[in-house]
């Protein structure tokens, strides 16, 4: 069947606004920031990517973002699994209700969030007073960085939710049957079947999940006032300090961050790519 040329051109037509605004607000930042984190007080080149990776304090930034990100994806991750997973088993009001849920907390971070959490484990939080009174909390501080794992695993589970329950429906329930009418136990159905079929959508939203908190900025900014090493806050302070500004360093601080998200970003799709339940 021949195509509609007249159609096509239509499409693309529709698709010109978006590819404007794509270019304005994607692509030209972007590549301003490229250009000046080539630029420093010597000329051009990669000094200022020089002075990222000899300085031990930026370094510290790059290795406390990615720690706080891995494990509050890995729990993220681990949590969401169990509650996507359980909801494919309850009724369908009730799933429907815990969906809804999780895309609305999905959007709860930032400013919000750190004050949220602020009020129940800060120093004096409802929580923290109340743990202590009975023994259950030692030296556990929201502002540190296993609370700021635990703020970001927060916002964590609900973004995994609502990516890992469409890759459920690649577990079709007559596989389930069929092995256990083969003699196959629970555990051995889903070691051989349910975890290789879910594999690539569970590393694929990890993935996500890694970069959704490389990216995380506003929270980790309320909750410790910028005084907690971790590269947003390393990039922000070298753009609007008033001792430490240096923006063609924020830039390769940021080129670096971009790179990051790059690797993660193409590892995704890779993984996407052989997802079953994508296909």
């Amino acid at each position: 069947m021949s195509s509609n040329p007249r159609g096509r051109y239509l499409a693309l037509l529709c698709l010109l606004p978006f590819a404007v605004f794509f270019v304005i607000f994607q692509i030209a930042p972007l590549a301003w920031v490229a250009l000046n984190s080539l630029q420093s007080d010597s000329g051009w080149g990669l000094a200022n990517f020089s002075k990222v990776f000899a300085s031990k304090f930026y370094l510290q930034a790059l290795e406390r973002s990615l720690e706080i990100s891995f494990w509050s994806s890995l729990f993220g991750i681990v949590i969401a699994v169990l509650g996507a997973y359980s909801l494919r088993q309850v009724d369908s009001k009730l799933r429907d209700f815990v969906s809804a849920f999780a895309n609305m907390t999905s959007n709860f971070a930032g400013v919000p969030l750190a004050f949220a959490f602020i009020i129940l484990l800060g120093f004096n939080g409802a929580l923290t007073l109340l743990l202590k009174q009975v023994g259950l909390l030692g030296d556990f501080s929201i502002y540190s960085k296993t609370g700021l794992i635990l703020v970001y695993t927060y916002f964590q589970i609900p973004l995994g939710v609502l990516l890992l329950y469409p890759a459920f429906d690649a577990l079709r329930e007559d596989w389930r049957e069929s092995a256990a009418l083969l003699g196959a136990s629970h555990w051995q159905f889903w070691r051989h079947i349910g975890l290789p079929v879910l594999t690539p959508a569970l590393l694929g939203t990890f993935v996500i999940l890694l970069a959704n908190a490389l990216g995380a900025y506003a929270t980790v900014y309320a909750l410790t006032t910028g005084n907690f090493n971790v590269l947003p806050i390393r990039i922000a302070a070298l753009v609007a300090g008033d001792i430490t500004l240096d923006p063609n360093l924020a830039s390769a601080l940021a080129m670096v961050l971009v790179g990051l998200m790059t690797v993660v970003t193409v590892v995704h799709q890779w993984l996407l790519k052989r997802s079953y339940h994508a296909r």
